[in-house]
């Protein structure tokens, strides 16, 4: 009888700066680098005892190419004989490492694995599909194209479709969008991303330079009349536009995972498990609809419905994603995305994952809570949701 059981022991992330911002200056491998070394310290885990490092990267070329995890450890000066890969699952990818990570320790293949995710969009040129009203890139094959007959597109034209279809209305994405800002705000000013946050200087070789330790992209105060002029941005007269859409961002999240077993063996406090992880596809050409398919899965597996759940975190790519969430499931408003989400605090693609479910993570301790549910959509129709539990 298997006994093991693969639990969360911490949980960190850089603050979330603006593309061509804050930490523009930082290249990805040490902005990962960084997190990585952070957390070992502040777990206090031996770093020769890291059985693995799974790293989710979106843009793998440039800067990010050519294994980026394994660069990231070395530039942490954690041992050469940590070993570690990275892995694209699209905007899940800092998810579905701690996915990977958890069925890892859980099965007993290893017993401490840090699971994280990074993007630098300042320093890795943004590919075709990202470019409103440019041509789909070259991943996309000629089978592929002729079997959707040319019906493919980018992510940003299908957050249109999803508008549509759904009713979603231009005033109800953009008082979304100021919702984001609002709770985002609030929180920063609480305090409740403190303990979790990973700050950096500016110049990563000047420690005399300012330091990030809040997230970039969170205004404040907003202006509705301003919001309300925006301009569309993938369809004349659409709904989507860069004040209910997520923000073009650079940065890093890492949570340590490990046995039960050895986390008590070790002096660890154990602060969550894992009731469930899914994965699921759905239509690739309105792209969203994956994270409910994913959701429902999840649920299932852990035998659970919604009314278990007291946080949902599901991620703001397009304000119409965590709106049609709420509706399919009923979830009160109160209990979704509680302290902001992408649209506010930026979404560097493959760190995303790793960010939401640090800020959950801490939420739950915050509030006494006892599960939360993540999920988030990804490229091409696919999604990934999971679910913990603290302990």
């Amino acid at each position: 009888m298997n006994t093991r059981e693969a639990v969360i022991v911490g949980a960190v992330r850089t603050p979330v700066g603006r593309r061509g911002g804050a930490l523009s200056a930082w290249h990805p491998v040490d902005l990962m680098g960084e997190t990585l070394a952070a957390l070992v310290e502040r777990t206090g885990v031996a770093p020769a005892d890291i059985d693995d490092v799974i790293v989710g990267a979106v843009l793998q070329h440039e800067a990010q190419s050519g294994n980026l995890g394994r660069h990231a450890v070395l530039a942490a000066g954690l041992p050469e004989s940590v070993p570690a890969v990275t892995i694209d699952r699209q905007c899940g990818s800092g998810l579905q490492a701690v996915s990977f990570a958890a069925q890892a320790v859980a099965s007993g293949a290893q017993d401490v694995v840090i699971a994280a995710g990074v993007e630098s969009m300042s320093q890795i040129p943004m590919p075709p599909a990202m470019v409103p009203g440019a041509p789909l890139g070259p991943q996309y094959s000629p089978r592929e194209l002729a079997r959707y007959d040319g019906g493919l597109m980018a992510q940003g034209a299908s957050s249109e479709l999803l508008n549509s279809r759904y009713a979603f209305t231009r005033e109800a994405l953009d008082a979304f969008g100021v919702r984001s800002h609002e709770r985002a705000a609030a929180a920063t000013a609480a305090g409740k991303f403190t303990a979790q946050t990973v700050p950096l200087h500016v110049d990563p070789a000047d420690p005399s330079s300012p330091v990030l330790d809040r997230d970039e992209g969170i205004r404040e105060s907003q202006d509705p009349a301003k919001i309300a002029a925006l301009k569309t941005v993938f369809a004349e007269n659409g709904t989507t536009t860069a004040a209910n859409s997520s923000q073009l961002s650079d940065g890093a999240g890492a949570l340590l995972i490990v046995d039960r077993a050895y986390a008590e063996s070790h002096g660890m406090t154990p602060r969550a498990r894992f009731l469930a992880t899914s994965v699921a596809a759905a239509d690739p050409i309105i792209q969203f609809t994956a994270i409910l398919d994913a959701s429902e899965k999840a649920l299932t597996r852990a035998g659970l419905t919604v009314d278990d759940i007291d946080l949902f975190e599901v991620n703001e790519a397009f304000a119409g994603v965590p709106m049609l969430f709420a509706q399919h499931f009923g979830i009160d408003d109160d209990k979704l995305n509680v302290n902001g989400g992408s649209v506010a605090v930026g979404h560097p693609l493959g760190s995303t994952g790793a960010r939401m479910l640090t800020d959950l993570l801490h939420e739950l301790e915050r509030r006494g809570a006892r599960r939360g549910l993540l999920t988030i959509c990804e490229a091409t129709g696919t999604a990934n949701t999971t679910i913990i539990e603290l302990v």
